[in-house]
């Protein structure tokens, strides 16, 4: 029996934490660049809150669907389902919950268009990418992508009541950025998703064919993290942040390709959260020194 300690820390570790910092990292500043200054710290507050609640469900309603494959795999055993520190019912029941506080909050404080596209995310999360997508397609990082790159979208809608240019390009950047990442660990975790049965794209397609993508998908992100500065929304600090950090970044899936090592995978798979967290970082600083 899990201590109440133990079933807090399992249901916190639900909602992944971690992918939670990197959501509310990439909603931020979209709201500058959308409003052209930074709105109310209440009010970004209160819309990052929503956005990080309805990341959160999304990642408990998925644990709780693929609590199964969960146990077949290494790294995502000791997950609260796999480990029984919760019930899998609780555990669908506090995705739910935490599903309906995110829609509430993101309709009292955002709007109904921010709102509506915090449960789209949702929605979209759960059902196509973790019911259809993922354990029948090898495009799961491709399509599923368009989930983890909602932060921006939902921002923006807070700011304007709609999307615009600067909401689109950094569900842009996301969306480009997140395969290479993904097939990252697909190619040093290979026999963990081929013993779960999940058709991880160097399960379908091989590793070398898996590595030429990940470069073409790195080198189509370089001009989409560079499309800010002609458009108005940043400037000169992050121009030059962007085009060294994608330097590092490509050469890092050139690495990849060149030395087909398990290494130089697991190597890709955090420089891209580090490239990440540090793109959206210099757009951060060169909105505050505008």
């Amino acid at each position: 029996m899990a201590t109440a300690i133990q079933a807090l820390r399992g249901y916190v570790a639900l909602t992944k934490p971690r992918i939670l910092v990197l959501v509310i990292f990439t909603g931020l500043p979209v709201m500058a660049m959308a409003s052209g200054g930074w709105p109310s710290a209440g009010f970004v507050c209160a819309t990052l809150l929503g956005i990080a609640l309805a990341a959160g469900a999304a990642n408990a309603l998925n644990c709780y669907i693929e609590r199964d494959l969960d146990a077949l795999m290494e790294r995502t055993r000791s997950r609260p389902l796999p480990a029984d520190l919760i019930a899998p019912r609780a555990a669908l029941v506090f995705g739910l919950v935490l599903a309906l506080i995110a829609t509430l909050l993101l309709e009292a404080v955002a709007g109904p268009v921010a709102a509506g596209l915090g449960v789209a995310s949702i929605l979209f999360y759960v059902f196509v990418y973790t019911v259809w997508l993922k354990p029948r397609s090898s495009l799961n990082a491709v399509i599923g992508g368009a989930a983890g790159a909602a932060a921006p979208l939902i921002a923006d809608a807070a700011v304007h009541g709609s999307v615009g240019a600067a909401g689109w390009l950094l569900f842009g950047i996301i969306f480009f950025w997140q395969p290479p990442h993904v097939w990252a660990i697909a190619l040093f975790r290979k026999a963990d998703y081929e013993r779960a049965g999940i058709p991880m794209l160097p399960n379908v397609i091989g590793d070398e064919a898996t590595r030429w993508r990940m470069l073409w998908y790195t080198l189509g992100l370089v001009p989409v993290t560079l499309a800010p500065v002609p458009l108005g929304l940043l400037g000169g600090i992050y121009l030059a942040a962007a085009l060294a950090l994608d330097a590092w970044f490509v050469w890092h899936a050139v690495r990849v390709l060149r030395e087909r090592t398990d290494a130089s995978a697991r190597s890709m798979f955090h420089v891209s959260l580090v490239y990440l967290f540090a793109l959206f970082l210099a757009m951060l600083v060169d909105r505050a020194l505008l």
